[in-house]
This record gives structure tokens, C-alpha cells and sequence, in this order.
């Protein structure tokens, strides 16, 4: 039991470079799967070249909410007025947070807990991040399950949510239903059914006598009913949806497949998956355009219809902001753990800096596709776009499926776009799933050097198992609870801490310092904007978010379905067990430090013995003297040129 214990503990507590003995296999280790012959460090491998990083980090950052929520979020706070706050947000809170991120994981060439080497009495964060990533991936690939579903529903015509089939039941229509209330008006016998207002023994009912009965359309009917066999509530769980369980279980093959040597086979992948989204956006933008009604769709996105008003509204900011931190995935340990593989002195700057302006401009560019094919979905409704607009699953699974039923070719459309989902999120998972390799890879170098497949195999049937209960009947409840829940508090938290422990605990000058010694020294003014974004601006814009969402709190809801007490208690208990790990963790480094008091808290808010650099080429001013952890892995010095510190050096 206390084998086990230990080896628990190694994970979130170890410093994982630190090792007593060191063999000299230098050709061995050019001979792993994951290690390229030009890779400069061969303990962790690099990126095999540039593209495949920035490919990666496009992939990751660029994911269904770029498609499914910014739309809808322009459209609600006034159209073309909404990428005001929207570039502000991102120049004061994105780039900052995508910026120091990168440049830290680059540095050290760690993961997301032992870059906190730097900071032992916050590793914590680091821990809460692989944890929240961890609950992300069991509900995300659910997402790309309900996609496989729909792309493979979509090679029959017609397509089986274009009409009321066998599987509706009476409450379906493609039109709306309106009944005569007689009792209002004089000369009428009883309640007669109208559809669009046709005459009734020669006379048309009274405007004010019409009542409209509400109907589901065949969208939405073949989402609850065939799709997800919802239940009831969170109550009612019922059994696994077993067609939605066959196309999990493809979707973590999938990513299996993709992460089976690490990041020099994902980085083959991304080629096409990062890419092709682009391609179907694009095709999806021109088909739009020729649609009678698209430019109506349009012009209630970003059109003329801006309204400047809304920016004196708090709550638009408020979102901007939001979406921004959600969208460029900061605080999860991707951007940390993808860039940690990147070699020493690229400019990380340049790359940041190109990530976050693709993945906005992308979030707007598939804005154009979507409210073109929606505001001519209304135009053949005679509807307002306003009352077709959705966000979320109501924008993927049911508004936009049905648009697309409404075009010639519509299969090939629905194919198109539901390949287009899932390309999206393979990308984001991918980078999920290489936190939690990357950081068991860290803590035991030794024992998973050569065990990064059976790793990545691992994680994925775990997380599979895991994901069972979201493929119930009650599924898409948990779903809907675990993203209002995991993907808010958690990341608000966890970004605020990082900034406050690198930038007054670790110390801005130096993480400045640390960041030239890659890209090279830059003027002061250069970094006048980034200092006062993190030291001030980008804390205090994490800060309100959070306060006014606590403040603003909601109990999740589907729909009209509201969650029982006990589905919110569990809600806020996987927060708690994602944060509970950062006081923890700081309470046993201040306990296993030496000396008094004072000074173990000083031992804690200081770098450990060896901080810096991964590889000893690149050491050096202040990270050349004293002990080290071992370089033996620089391909530009000898094999016998090893540093080591000793065991109690390590309990830091």
C-alpha cells in the first residue's frame, strides 16, 4: 500500500528532472518513435518543424465555440459593434495570458505542474489545470460523438430530420399551428385549427382570436428523440443510447490513433485537421451567399443593423471578455504542454501573437458562414432571423441541420458541416489529451521514456469509460452540468494565480529576462505594454469576470428542464476538487521544506535548485552557478557531462 502511496504522490509532487542516476543511452534514445534525429532535446523530443506546431496550437485554440457561440454572442451585443470590445478583450486579456503561457512552457520545457519549479508553493495550479483538462475531455469527446452520429445520419436523402418521420410523434411541424378561439368573436361554433391564416366558410379569423399552439420542429424532434432518447432529467438516467456510446468509443480511437507516438504523429494529423475546417467554412460562405435571404442573416450579424448603443451595456463586455479567455483556450495546460516541445529559441512572441489573431479572425470569418445559410433558413420560414439564431447545441444539432435540409444537395451540405465539427474538436482534444501524457511523461521521465503509446492508449480507454454516463439517456444533462461547471470557475481561478504567482512571487523582470534569453533582448518599450498587462490590466479583467459571475450565478438548466439540488451540489463539488489540490500541494511543499518558518516560506516562493533551461546549451548568466539537474540529453556536449543534485533537493 505504501508502494502505491508513493508513487501517487511522485506524480503531483516530484521534481521531475531531478534523478540520482543517469545512463549514458544517447543512441538509444535517438532511436525512440518520439525523438526525431534533429530534435535538440532528446529526452522530450521537439516539434518535427514550425508548421506542425502552429498548426497544432491553431488546432487546439480554434474549436467549436469559434463556430457555435461567437456568431451568436455578435448578433445578441449589436452586430459589428461587438468586435469593439471584443479586439479589446483580446489585446488586454487573450494575447497576454496566450503570451506568458507559451513563453513558460517554452523555457523550461516542462508541462503545466513542473514549470511551477519555478514556483513550487503554486504547483498546485498546475495540478487543478491537468485536472480540470482531464474532466473537459470526458465531456468534449461526447461532442464529437453526437457530430460522428449526424455525419453518418446524413448520407441517406432525405435527410432524416427534414420531416416529420415515423420517429416524431404529434407535437411535430414543419409549419406553425394556430387555433380560432370563438369565444371571442361572434358567429363561430368551436375552436377551428388555421394554418396561415386560411378562410373558414368564407371568412378569415380575427387577428386578435388566433392563439399558436406550440409545435417542435423536425429538427429539434429528431435531436430529443432519435439522437439523444432524452429522459426526463438528471433524475431519470436510463440506459446508455448505445449508437451514441459506438460513436464515443470511434472518437477516442480516433484521437488514440493520432496521439500513438506523441506529437510526431498529432503533428502529421493536424495537417489535415487544422486545415480543413477553413476549406468547408469557406465553401459553406460561398453556398451561403447565393441563398435568397442570406444577406438579411448577415446584416442581423455584423451588418447594419450594429447596434453602437450596446457598448454602454456591461453585460456585453462582460462577454467579450468571456469568450476571449474561453475561446483561445488559456488556463487549460495545452498551451503550456504543446509549447513546451518547441526548441529553445523560437520566437515564441511571433507565434502567440499569430495563433490568437487566427483563431479571432476565424471566429468572425465562420460567422459570415453561419448567419448566411440561417437568414435564409428564415427567409423560407417567413421568420425573423431573430427567432431561428441559437448558440451551442441548439446552433449545431438543431438550427443549422435544419437550414441545411432546406438546400438542394442536402446531404452533401449536412456531411460537410457535421465533418467540419468534428475536425474542430479532434484538434482541441488532442491537445487535452497531451497535457495529461506530457505531464505523467515529466513526473516518471525514467519509466514512461519509452511508454508514450501505451500512455496515450491508456488515457483514452480510461476517459472512454469515464464518458459512459454522458451517452445515457440523461447524457446531454451531464454534459450541459460539467461545462457550466468545469470550464468556468476553475480557469478563472487558476489564470489569476498564474499571473500573480509569476508576476509578484517568481518576479516580472525576471520572467522578462527569462523570455529575452529565447527571443533575444527587446527595448523597454517594447515591453511597457506587457508589463502593464500583467501586472495590472489582465488581473484585474480575470478579477471582475469572476466576481460578477459568482455574482450572476445560475443553476445550470437544459431547456425548460431545471437540475435537481443535488445535480448543483456536485456541480460545485468538482470545482472544489479541482482547486482543493492547490492549498494542498502548498501546504506539503511548506511542510517537506527545511528550517524554520521563514525560511521554509522563502524555500517555497523560490525557484528550485536547478530552475531553468531544460538543456544545459542554453544555461546561462544566472542559471550557470550552483548545483543542476542533469543535462545529459544536449546533443552539443558530451555524453559524460552530467549534473545531478542530491535526494532532499528534490523535496522541494
Amino acid at each position: 500500500m505504501r508502494k502505491y502511496w508513493s508513487s501517487f504522490t511522485d506524480v503531483i509532487f516530484k521534481n521531475p528532472a531531478a534523478t540520482d542516476t543517469v545512463k549514458d543511452d544517447h543512441e538509444k534514445q535517438q532511436q525512440d518513435s518520439y525523438v526525431g534525429s534533429n530534435d535538440e532535446n532528446i529526452d522530450r523530443g521537439n516539434w518535427t518543424n514550425k508548421r506542425e506546431y502552429m498548426l497544432s496550437m491553431i488546432g487546439y485554440a480554434v474549436g467549436l465555440g469559434n463556430v457555435w457561440r461567437f456568431p451568436y454572442l455578435a448578433y445578441k451585443n449589436g452586430g459589428g459593434a461587438f468586435l469593439i470590445p471584443y479586439v479589446i478583450m483580446l489585446a488586454v486579456a487573450g494575447i497576454p495570458l496566450f503570451f506568458l503561457e507559451s513563453s513558460f512552457g517554452q523555457f523550461c520545457s516542462q508541462g503545466p505542474v513542473n514549470v511551477w519549479r519555478a514556483l513550487p508553493i503554486f504547483q498546485g495550479v498546475g495540478v487543478a489545470m491537468v485536472l480540470v483538462s482531464t474532466l473537459v475531455g470526458i465531456y468534449y469527446n461526447v461532442i464529437i460523438a453526437y457530430s460522428l452520429y449526424y455525419m453518418f445520419a446524413s448520407f441517406q436523402s432525405p435527410l432524416p430530420w427534414s420531416d416529420c418521420f415515423y420517429w416524431s410523434n404529434s407535437n411535430c411541424s414543419l409549419t406553425p399551428r394556430e387555433v380560432c378561439n370563438n369565444t371571442l368573436a361572434a358567429n363561430w361554433s368551436e375552436p377551428v385549427i388555421v394554418a396561415n391564416m386560411t378562410l373558414w366558410e368564407n371568412e378569415t379569423c380575427p387577428k386578435e382570436n388566433i392563439i399558436s399552439i406550440p409545435v417542435q420542429s423536425p429538427s429539434e424532434q429528431y435531436w430529443d428523440l432519435v439522437a439523444l432518447q432524452r429522459s426526463s432529467g438528471l433524475d431519470e438516467t436510463g440506459p446508455v443510447v448505445w449508437h451514441l456510446a459506438l460513436c464515443l468509443l470511434l472518437g477516442w480511437l480516433l484521437i488514440a490513433a493520432a496521439l500513438y507516438k506523441g506529437i510526431k504523429s498529432s503533428g502529421k494529423v493536424v495537417y489535415f485537421t487544422a486545415t480543413f475546417p477553413y476549406v468547408v467554412l469557406l465553401i459553406l460562405l460561398i453556398r451561403g451567399v447565393t441563398l435568397e435571404g442570406a444577406r438579411d442573416g448577415i446584416e442581423f450579424y455584423i451588418g447594419s443593423q450594429s447596434n453602437l448603443t450596446k457598448l454602454g451595456e456591461a453585460e456585453v463586455w462582460r462577454d467579450a471578455a468571456t469568450q476571449i479567455f474561453y475561446s483561445l483556450s488559456v488556463a487549460w495546460g495545452g498551451v503550456t504542454a504543446l509549447s513546451s516541445y518547441n526548441k529553445f529559441h523560437n520566437n515564441v512572441f511571433k507565434d502567440a501573437l499569430t495563433v490568437c489573431l487566427t483563431n479571432c479572425g476565424t471566429s468572425v470569418f465562420a460567422g459570415f458562414a453561419i448567419f448566411s445559410i440561417l437568414g435564409h433558413m428564415a427567409h423560407v420560414y417567413g421568420k425573423p432571423v431573430s427567432e431561428v439564431a441559437q448558440a451551442g447545441f441548439g446552433l449545431a444539432f438543431i438550427a443549422y441541420p435544419d437550414a441545411l435540409s432546406k438546400l438542394p444537395i442536402s446531404p452533401l451540405w449536412s456531411i460537410l458541416f457535421f465533418f467540419m465539427l468534428l475536425t474542430l474538436g479532434l484538434d482541441s482534444q488532442f491537445a487535452g489529451i497531451e497535457v495529461i501524457s506530457t505531464c505523467l511523461q515529466d513526473a516518471f521521465p525514467e519509466r514512461f521514456k519509452s511508454k508514450r503509446s501505451i500512455i496515450s492508449v491508456g488515457t483514452c480507454a480510461i476517459l472512454f469509460l469515464l464518458g459512459l454516463p454522458c451517452v445515457t439517456q440523461a447524457g446531454i444533462y451531464w454534459v450541459t452540468l460539467m461545462d457550466q461547471f468545469c470550464a468556468g470557475f476553475v480557469l478563472l481561478i487558476a489564470a489569476l494565480l498564474e499571473l500573480v504567482g509569476v508576476f509578484y512571487f517568481y518576479g516580472g523582470n525576471r520572467f522578462i529576462k527569462d523570455i529575452e534569453m529565447m527571443i533575444g533582448t527587446r527595448s523597454s518599450l517594447f515591453w511597457l505594454w506587457w508589463r502593464a498587462c500583467w501586472f495590472f490590466i489582465t488581473p484585474a479583467v480575470i478579477t471582475v469576470i469572476l466576481v460578477w459571475s459568482l455574482l450572476t450565478f445560475r443553476p445550470p438548466s437544459y431547456g425548460t428542464v431545471q437540475y435537481p439540488a443535488w445535480g448543483v451540489a456536485l456541480g460545485w463539488c468538482m470545482i472544489a476538487f479541482c482547486l482543493i489540490w492547490i492549498p494542498l500541494v502548498a501546504i506539503w511543499k511548506i511542510l517537506c521544506a527545511q528550517g524554520n518558518p521563514w525560511q521554509r516560506m522563502c524555500a517555497v516562493c523560490s525557484p528550485v535548485e536547478g530552475w531553468g533551461p531544460y538543456l544545459e546549451v542554453h544555461r546561462g548568466g544566472r542559471y550557470t552557478d550552483g548545483q543542476r539537474y542533469y543535462r545529459k540529453n544536449s546533443l552539443h556536449l558530451p555524453d559524460n557531462n552530467v549534473y545531478h543534485i542530491s535526494n532532499h533537493l528534490t523535496r522541494l
